[in-house]
């Protein structure tokens, strides 16, 4: 018999450089009729990102390769309830006859509730979910942890089918009470295809001479925005406190931190051994990443961070502090990379000392993390998001037949 074929909308606040690939590759999936909405266009167009602190325009295509509209923003465009007010949505959804909606909003912005309310009047199921593996807010208010206590329950409670992107995202809905019968863990993932391709054509040697750093030498790498959240600071601190020969330090990204860390690497006398790139394009990532030999993210507060799946598919084992849970699928201490206590600068000096020292190690774990991603791909995100939304019609037609038969 045939797979049922359906009708799926994917809500999104804009084009991302990582998402798009995944959409289209979701729009050529047999079982899916798919449709786009962008509430913005940022990335696609030049727009001051805050987080960067600079002008940002993606330089890949966002836009290709799937059928997508723009809902004009009646909002202010910042980071607030209002900031995206998509009255449009209204209309497309109750005319659009979708068998389900994929709700890639945060629940905190008003064109999410739109959409909510426009899904329940046309009977279409809704999709929804969070990259958070705890409760805890990037600003560690307290307060926030015990209203989320209160009311993720509810809130998640309303969706036909919570999606999540990691392990450590659904052991956190399983203890607020969602039953797995509600929950589908859809992996989030980049374009495996064009890192792996990317990655082998990046000439290794020309890159890492543009940055001074000899054949024989190794690199640390951090590829983030220069954030407070992303504890920047720690790295390079740990870095000196390692203080092993032949090793560079490369800071990719931009943010409000980087003139602090430059002083700061004049301060520890380690200057002449660590380069700050500034803000790469998408086209340029596959080439840092390749002429890298170890990868290390210290954040605080970083739920699903895309560069992991990033630097694994270009050979490179992973640090990760133990705040990043949503990262704890794909690294494991020993066989891609290692795990150590959030903002303990000796911790991170102790395991970079280590590994730095054992290029056997190292290489063993690089072969490990690329082979770790074979199995986290578009393939099985895809495959779990049509799961998703045949699990979530089949929940919103059983609330229909029992809303109808307490009627009669």
């Amino acid at each position: 018999m045939a797979e049922p074929r359906y009708r799926a909308l994917a809500l999104c606040s804009h084009p991302a450089q990582y998402m798009s690939p995944l959409l289209s590759r979701m729009a050529q999936h047999p079982q899916l009729d798919l449709q786009v909405a962008y509430c913005s266009l940022q990335g696609a167009e030049v727009a001051l990102d805050p987080d960067f602190c600079a002008m940002i325009q993606w330089d890949v295509p966002l836009l290709d390769g799937y059928a997508w509209t723009e809902i004009p923003n009646r909002g202010s465009g910042n980071e607030g309830f209002w900031g995206l007010c998509n009255p449009g949505l209204w209309t497309l959804i109750r005319k659009g006859r979708f068998d389900f909606i994929l709700c890639y909003l945060g629940y905190i912005r008003a064109s999410f509730w739109i959409a909510y309310m426009a899904a329940r009047l046309a009977r279409s199921a809704f999709l929804f979910g969070t990259d958070a593996s705890n409760l805890a807010p990037r600003d560690a208010r307290s307060w926030k942890i015990a209203f989320k206590k209160l009311l993720w329950p509810h809130l998640f409670g309303l969706a036909d089918q919570v999606i999540v992107p990691s392990s450590a995202g659904r052991e956190m809905m399983r203890s607020l009470g969602i039953p797995d019968d509600r929950l589908t863990l859809t992996p989030f993932v980049v374009d495996n295809d064009w890192w792996t391709a990317q990655a082998q054509i990046a000439n290794r040697s020309l890159v890492r001479k543009s940055w001074g750093v000899a054949p024989h030498q190794l690199v640390v790498l951090f590829c983030a925005k220069l954030q407070p959240w992303k504890r920047p600071l720690d790295l390079l601190h740990a870095f000196a406190q390692a203080d092993v020969p032949d090793t560079h330090l490369i800071f990719a990204g931009e943010g409000p931190l980087r003139a602090q860390l430059e002083a700061e690497a004049r301060s520890l006398g380690i200057s002449s051994r660590v380069r700050f790139l500034g803000f790469i394009n998408q086209s340029e990532l596959p080439a840092v990443y390749s002429a890298s030999d170890l990868f290390v993210l210290p954040s605080d507060y970083d739920p699903c961070p895309a560069v992991i799946c990033e630097a694994m598919l270009c050979g490179l084992p992973v640090i990760l502090s133990d705040e990043i849970r949503g990262r704890f699928d794909l690294v494991r201490p020993g066989v891609t990379g290692g795990i150590f206590p959030c903002g303990n600068v000796k911790a991170l000096a102790e395991v970079l000392h280590g590994l730095l020292l054992d290029r056997t190690e190292l290489a063993a774990l690089a072969k490990n993390a690329r082979a770790r991603m074979e199995s986290w791909s578009p393939l099985e995100n895809i495959a779990a998001t049509v799961e998703a939304g045949s699990r979530a019609i089949l929940h919103r037609q059983r609330n229909r037949h029992l809303q109808e038969s307490a009627k009669t």
